[in-house]
């Protein structure tokens, strides 16, 4: 059962492969704002993971973020996702990024409980 307060971290090292050169949202060897976003997603979609009916997962329906401070390569940095509300097949998350202690970004993300096969035969 999903409850308001479940929790979970993610982390990644800063690599050439997730800047925003080789993402292509840009032009610098810093941590390209999609890949702080995806791993905001990760987080909030690992926190609720093991709550979920057999057979379900979540998918990503908004996630609205900043994105404050760039992150060079070799930093390390994390997300974090905290379940604020639950409604039906609806959870809300308050989602934020640190390298070290320093914020790097934060928001909201929606995520919806999906029956995975009858989500795939729709496509």
């Amino acid at each position: 059962m999903i409850e308001v307060g479940l929790k979970h971290i993610s982390e990644l090292t800063v690599t050439e492969a997730v800047t925003a050169i080789s993402v292509g949202s840009g032009d610098m060897p810093v941590l390209a704002t999609p890949m702080l976003l995806a791993l905001m997603e990760n987080a909030a979609m690992l926190a609720v993971k093991e709550a979920l009916p057999e057979g379900c997962t979540t998918v990503g329906g908004h996630i609205a973020s900043s994105h404050l401070k760039p992150s060079k390569i070799g930093d390390v940095v994390r997300a974090e996702a905290e379940v604020t509300k639950v409604e039906g097949k609806k959870i809300e998350f308050k989602v934020a990024a640190y390298s070290g202690e320093m914020l790097l970004g934060e928001g909201t993300h929606l995520r919806f409980i999906v029956e995975r096969e009858k989500f795939l035969s729709r496509l």
